[in-house]
């Protein structure tokens, strides 16, 4: 008897078939997509591995599919009524393209800039509609954070804002942990994760007074153990692990928190050529000789030319976060995680469910460093 003769079979195929690619067609974000097909072919493949019988394989794929789509429902955008949203960071990169994506929809957009008089808050002045509103705020001066907040109530009076996004974020050249200076380690952490803290902090009673959303900007980087970016991943996975915390905690006051955890995209958090110099600098002036010896200058300039390769290999599109970040705040009911770029959500994955040592193994084969230290080379 053929697989495919049984009637039952071909109706649960039919329907697993329509309500699969409704529930694709129905996602809003690139990473609400990926993550459904994953989930999906993990089912698919957990019921093969268990030898399930054809039909019961497509009864379950069916099922899940028709829970899936009922769970989709919900994630219908609501209208954005002139709704009210405070992006950090953004003087550029994922802030300045999602205050300006905010805008263009309709929303009233709060952007805080590093330098209130620098280029990317002149372009969003010129380019945007008179709703969005550029504020001078420096994440690490409590001050400015609090003037901020004072011009936020002042323009959206008792209605509360929607949403607040978390992006403002430094980076450092890509080198050995042995080898960052305890300035740099502090200054990702001043600016990444305690500067996302205050700023929670003060704006809080605003979302509660709309029942909004709180959406943190994260990296995959916050989940997976990446060689070389010990400074900026560790800020990370705190803001990872804060938000999660949060989604606990906030749930009784009806606010939402949405961790974004982006793959690999191409913006100017990496810095420029000057900005790369000043960072090698930097790390050889706080070169004890020992150390100098073991690793050689050549090694930490070797590092520093993986930075444009970096940014080569990185997506210039940022659109699937910016979509990702927009489904977060007007979903009804959004995810609590969202993954955009390339391979992200399923390195997130492997990380949580491999073996440490395959992990492992695959991280040093894949970002594998390229040069060795002064020592390992001479060794050999």
């Amino acid at each position: 008897m053929s697989l495919f003769s049984s009637e039952s079979a071909w109706l649960c195929l039919a329907a697993t078939a329509v309500l699969g690619g409704m529930l694709l067609c129905k996602s809003r974000s690139p990473g609400q997509l990926r993550s459904q097909v994953v989930c999906l072919a993990a089912l698919w493949g957990g019921a093969y591995l268990l030898s399930l019988s054809l039909l019961c394989s497509l009864f379950l794929l069916s099922v899940s599919c028709f829970l899936l789509y009922v769970r989709s429902s919900d994630q219908d955008l609501l209208p954005v009524d002139q709704k009210a949203v405070l992006v950090t960071g953004a003087d550029s990169g994922f802030g300045h393209g999602l205050a300006k994506h905010l805008d263009k929809l309709g929303f009233t957009v709060f952007a805080g800039v590093l330098d209130k008089e620098g280029p990317g808050a002149e372009e969003l002045r010129k380019n945007c509609s008179e709703r969005l509103l550029v504020l001078q705020m420096d994440v690490t001066k409590p001050e400015q954070i609090k003037d901020a907040y004072s011009k936020v109530t002042e323009k959206i009076q008792d209605q509360g804002l929607w949403a607040l996004v978390n992006n403002a974020g430094v980076f450092h050249l890509p080198i050995d942990a042995e080898l960052i200076p305890m300035t740099i380690f502090r200054k990702c952490m001043a600016v990444n994760f305690f500067g996302t803290v205050e700023v929670t902090k003060v704006f809080l009673p605003l979302l509660r007074k709309s029942k909004g959303r709180l959406v943190n900007i994260s990296s995959m980087g916050g989940s997976v153990p990446l060689q070389m970016f010990s400074a900026y991943i560790s800020t990370k996975a705190a803001i990872t692990m804060f938000s999660a915390v949060l989604r606990q905690e906030l749930d009784k006051w009806g606010i939402k928190v949405v961790t974004i955890q982006p793959g690999g995209f191409r913006t100017n958090i990496t810095g420029s050529q000057e900005s790369w110099d000043k960072m090698e600098k930097e790390i050889l002036d706080h070169f004890p000789k020992e150390i100098q010896e073991i690793y050689g200058q050549d090694y930490v300039h070797a590092q520093k030319l993986t930075l444009p390769v970096m940014q080569e290999k990185s997506s210039q599109d940022i659109s699937p976060v910016l979509w990702d970040i927009q489904h977060a705040i007007s979903a009804r009911n959004p995810s609590a995680f969202y993954s955009p770029g390339r391979m992200a959500y399923l390195w997130i994955c492997f990380a949580a469910y491999s073996p440490t040592s395959l992990l492992d193994y695959l991280i040093k084969r894949i970002f594998h460093p390229g040069q060795l230290p002064r020592a390992l080379r001479t060794a050999r």
